[in-house]
């Protein structure tokens, strides 16, 4: 694992994080000292860190999980925007409800979570914010995956926002742009492999530590850039 500074004794939030990424990114802030709330719709159960349920599209919900996490843990100073879906659905196929459901959890829960926690950090004068977005989000995926890739171009916008408005408070807020994890979330898209240059899929250590890393004290100068982690599957 991953071994970063200015992690110890911060409060983290991952959103997402029942299983996956958002799992690994918990547990390796964990254990570089962070005090972690993992948030999911259920609430997650990892050793030595705070599983909290929450629906990241409620803003009602959001309110209270903050709320506890404070509460238990905390003033919130790192927060990790991993909760999204991920639907393969052809264009013309993607109904309203769809395409609201993807923006509500993808985009609209992670400016919930972002607008709950800046002003703690802005007066604590310090933060770090990392959101999930993904190579689809540059490219328009390479499957059927419209709304996703607009929830996470949005996502990725969303963080350069952010950084500028924050830069003078202390606040980092930058993004990923992951393709092709070996999560369970890829199940439909593993023959894709072949055009990964490395050869092989991405692993969820490899993106824990990258985001533990954008999190630290070693990334006080890293703000407003979206990071690829794709084993050059979208050299851009």
């Amino acid at each position: 694992m991953i071994q970063v500074e200015g992690l110890d004794g911060r409060t983290a939030i991952v959103t997402g994080a029942g299983r996956g990424i958002g799992q690994r990114i918990a547990e390796v802030l964990a254990g570089n000292g962070a005090r972690v709330a993992a948030l999911d719709l259920e609430a997650p159960d990892h050793a030595g860190i705070l599983g909290i349920a929450c629906d990241v599209s409620d803003e009602a919900a959001v309110e209270n999980a903050f709320g506890d996490v404070e509460r238990d843990l905390g003033a919130v100073s790192v927060l990790v925007l991993n909760a999204g879906i991920f639907p393969i659905v052809p264009f013309e196929e993607t109904t309203r409800e769809l395409w609201d459901r993807t923006m509500a959890i993808n985009l609209t829960g992670a400016f919930l979570c972002a607008r709950r926690a800046l002003p703690a950090m802005r007066e604590a004068g310090y933060g770090r914010i990392v959101g999930m977005g993904s190579s689809a989000g540059k490219a328009g995926g390479a499957r059927s995956v419209a709304a996703y890739a607009a929830s996470k171009a949005g996502l990725m916008t969303l963080m350069k926002s952010i950084a500028q408005e924050y830069a003078a408070h202390g606040i980092t807020a930058n993004a990923l742009a992951p393709t092709l994890i070996d999560t369970p979330m890829i199940a439909n898209t593993r023959d894709l492999v072949s055009r990964i240059p490395v050869g092989r899929f991405g692993t969820v250590d490899e993106v824990a530590s990258l985001v533990a890393f954008l999190c630290s004290s070693h990334a006080g100068y890293i703000t407003g850039e979206v990071t690829d982690i794709n084993g050059g599957f979208l050299i851009d």
